[in-house]
């Protein structure tokens, strides 16, 4: 199935320029957006308590918020919970006031709100919070660096040093993304991160590898010319490919609930960055950091040569006549 035509190159280097300022725009706002606003760390970061209960009724958020002025938990956050009858009630930061009969005490200060059941009790300490916010920041630098050696060892290392800034932009985007709508970032956002890197790398690898083969099968010396083909050669399956897992990303947004929200979230809108990064940021910088189609093709025929000259010497020890 095609939705592009194969036969046709279509001229991305050409509006590089254009795609490059707007995504520069895009970073610029989603910095910005983290200086100001940063993100709203849940409690798999920061320590704390979640409180889940369902009401028989419409859940009352304001009567919730009322009963709860006065006591040790006035400044938590009282949120609908995926349905109407159902919230969270959340308290973050220290929590040295929170013991192990919380349910107890929360039955007693909830009474007044009506028929209730208390669902689920989620609590984290600062200290353990702290250090899973410091694991994931550490995990998703060392994908990214194992993303920059597997490319480099690949291809060569201008396509790795352009395919790690494009991933670069996409997590910055999202991260922008998950600031402006102020979603909790817990673990498995770091792990839907981690699910859009290398899901935005293997598009970029596709790419990067009909660059490749098309400069060892052709004889075009113009990099533009040689990448719009490549990247005009993919586009079918990589827009194909995008819309797929949106399909199944969408469906988990609308149907999944408030319990993967935030990762559903994360992967909708890092796919959509990350397949737009594969086609219109990633080449054009392998073309600024002065990538030569002669020299590559001077080190390929070299390494050729060199391959050859070691099988010659393998049979003719492996004949004796060395």
């Amino acid at each position: 199935m095609e939705i592009f035509n194969n036969d046709k190159t279509y001229d991305f280097m050409g509006k590089k320029v254009a795609f490059l300022i707007i995504s520069g725009i895009l970073i610029v706002a989603s910095i910005v957006l983290l200086l100001t606003r940063g993100l709203n760390y849940g409690i798999d970061f920061v320590g704390g308590t979640v409180v889940q209960v369902k009401y028989e009724q419409q859940a009352p958020l304001e009567k919730i918020r009322e009963v709860l002025k006065g006591t040790a938990y006035e400044n938590s956050t009282v949120t609908e919970f995926g349905s109407i009858d159902e919230v969270t009630i959340r308290f973050t930061g220290s929590s040295s006031d929170i013991t192990n009969d919380i349910s107890d005490v929360m039955n007693k200060i909830l009474i007044p709100t009506g028929d209730f059941e208390i669902r689920k009790i989620d609590m984290v300490g600062a200290k353990v919070g702290a250090e899973l916010r410091t694991k994931g920041i550490m995990a998703l630098t060392m994908a990214l660096l194992a993303m920059l050696i597997y490319i480099a060892w690949r291809f060569e290392w201008r396509f790795a040093v352009a395919s790690v800034i494009g991933l670069i932009h996409d997590v910055i985007i999202t991260l922008g993304v998950i600031s402006l709508f102020k979603i909790d970032v817990n673990l498995d956002m770091i792990a839907a991160i981690l699910t859009v890197v290398g899901y935005t790398i293997n598009d970029t690898i596709i790419v990067n590898d009909r660059i490749r083969e098309s400069i060892q099968i052709t004889k075009e010396r113009d990099l533009d010319s040689l990448i719009n083909d490549s990247v005009s050669k993919t586009l079918s399956r990589t827009i194909l490919t995008s819309l797929s897992t949106l399909f199944a990303v969408t469906t988990m947004l609308l149907f999944g609930g408030e319990i993967i929200y935030a990762f559903s979230v994360t992967l909708f809108v890092g796919i959509i960055v990350g397949t737009y990064s594969s086609i219109f940021v990633v080449s054009p910088f392998i073309k600024f950091l002065g990538f030569k189609i002669d020299d590559y093709r001077s080190k390929e025929a070299q390494k050729e040569a060199s391959r050859k000259e070691k099988e010659k010497l393998r049979s003719m020890y492996e004949q004796g006549r060395v």
